[in-house]
């Protein structure tokens, strides 16, 4: 940890909040003279206030250790490269447009990289009226199922939740072309291209 940099750091998140040494100190229960020795690279918040600290100024904690925010790469936005994170404790779908630090249930993710579909392994898609009917003959077990259905095209993003009591079929706005992406709770993420 270089304790310069994580003072500067604090020293620049504290004032884009507006706050004072002192300020800072009171809403910590600590002292102003504590805040100024973080501040000058005199020293480094004990670890048990390191949660409080990034909470009060907005700060991840991974970049509060760095010293440092990590710097942001401007994309195109082309939605097709939306990155899919699966939390393997819960199940929660988080999606991201670039590169991101996340987590959840405590626990560092990293994006999961879809596979192709093989013949065996694609979906269905029928067009009806202005709309995709999606449908797959995949188990749709608590154990085995699809969680999750999402069309992609360069600039939108459509995702249905899927329910193991439910069959696999949902319907989906009809674009010309596109990707569809779908997370098997057994084999990963899939897509294929439409």
């Amino acid at each position: 940890m270089n304790q310069k940099k994580i003072g500067e750091l604090i020293r620049a998140a504290r004032r884009e909040h507006g706050f004072t040494q002192q300020e800072l100190a009171d809403k910590m229960n600590i002292s102003d003279k504590t805040v100024s020795k973080w501040e000058c690279g005199l020293g480094c918040p004990d670890l048990s206030l390191l949660p409080q600290l990034s909470e009060i100024l907005k700060l991840d904690l991974s970049a509060l250790l760095d010293g440092q925010l990590p710097t942001r790469r401007v994309l195109a936005g082309n939605m097709k490269k939306l990155l899919f994170y699966i939390c393997p404790t819960c199940g929660n779908l988080i999606t991201a447009s670039g590169e991101a630090q996340v987590s959840c249930c405590g626990k560092k993710l990293l994006p999961l990289t879809p596979q192709k579909a093989s013949d065996d392994q694609t979906v269905t898609l029928e067009k009806l009226e202005n709309e995709w009917h999606v449908i797959s003959d995949h188990p749709m077990t608590k154990d085995h199922s699809i969680a999750f259905v999402t069309l992609l095209t360069g600039d939108t993003v459509v995702t249905r939740k899927l329910y193991p009591e439910w069959n696999m079929e949902t319907r989906l706005p009809y674009f010309r072309h596109g990707i569809l992406v779908w997370y098997c709770n057994q084999h990963g993420l899939f897509y294929q291209n439409f």
